[in-house]
């Protein structure tokens, strides 16, 4: 009669080993480096503004040269800053190198063959990936705290503007057309980042095509959306003539034109959720 008792006993060893071997997956899944990183460096703009939002200065051993090439009022140019040579960024003796996945492919090569450590952000594609994004940086970085809202518990101390809160969800039914004009007469459609902006703000894009096009100012004459958003970089250049056409501000009222800052379009971030609050204001405004 010592069958069912030994069998139990299998039974509870087997339970065991499973549940330690759940925990200590998610425990290494959940792992925060035990020693955060004092000595970051950045290799491209997106990243630049990254750290300026989720790190003092202290922890900062330079951002790229492309931060002062590319200024935002919010970051100034009192950070360090490196030339993007492998010789001043090895000099810098940084503990965490970061990039995004598009930039410094050569640098960063080398750097790794050299035994840095360097982690390589995947640019958000989409709005949902926003979160995750962040939510890397900031692993890598040793610091991780919750998610939600669409960033709103990634506070810093940056004095960059905006909540980066989720709004609540786009109301259904027929939405007014929003054309995102940049420089160059260049408008964004779909199957981007913007226009995942765009639509969960309740407007649709009035660009049809996918991906960033040259606009063509007849078609958007004959079919002119019902507000144009300019954003697009302060200083004036001879490309962004296009939306100073006097045709096209016949078509589309003074009121219906809406400004915003260049630089949230420019990389993700945790401010994209201000994009979308604003636009979804305007949007409101425009009943």
């Amino acid at each position: 009669m010592s069958c069912p008792s030994s069998t139990s006993g299998a039974l509870r060893a087997v339970w065991w080993t499973v549940t330690l071997t759940l925990a200590l997956m998610c425990a290494e899944a959940l792992a925060i480096p035990a020693v955060k990183p004092q000595r970051v460096v950045s290799l491209d703009l997106c990243t630049d503004w990254m750290l300026a939002r989720h790190l003092p200065k202290a922890r900062v051993a330079a951002l790229s040269p492309l931060h002062r090439r590319y200024p935002v009022d919010w970051v100034g140019l009192d950070w360090p800053h490196h030339d993007g040579s492998l010789e001043q960024v090895l000099a810098l003796k940084p503990d965490l190198v970061i990039t995004g996945q598009y930039n410094a492919l050569a640098l960063r090569q080398r750097l790794r063959a050299l035994g840095v450590r360097v982690e390589v952000l995947a640019l958000p594609q989409r709005l949902h990936e926003v979160d995750a994004y962040e939510q890397a940086l900031l692993t890598a970085l040793g610091q991780m705290p919750a998610l939600g809202g669409g960033g709103a518990a990634l506070k810093a101390s940056s004095p960059v503007r905006g909540r980066s809160t989720r709004p609540e969800s786009a109301p259904t039914g027929v939405r007014p057309r929003l054309l995102l004009l940049g420089a160059n007469a260049i408008g964004t459609g779909r199957d981007t980042l913007e226009d995942d902006v765009i639509s969960s703000a309740g407007w649709d894009n009035a660009v049809e095509r996918s991906g960033h096009v040259v606009l063509d100012l007849e078609h958007v004459v004959q079919q002119p959306p019902d507000a144009v958003l300019w954003a697009a970089p302060r200083h004036a250049a001879q490309a962004n003539r296009f939306g100073e056409h006097p045709v096209l501000r016949q078509v589309v009222p003074p009121r219906r034109w809406l400004s915003s800052d260049y630089w949230p379009w420019q990389c993700p971030g945790p401010w994209t959720w201000d994009l979308v609050e604003q636009l979804s204001a305007w949007r409101q405004e425009m009943r």
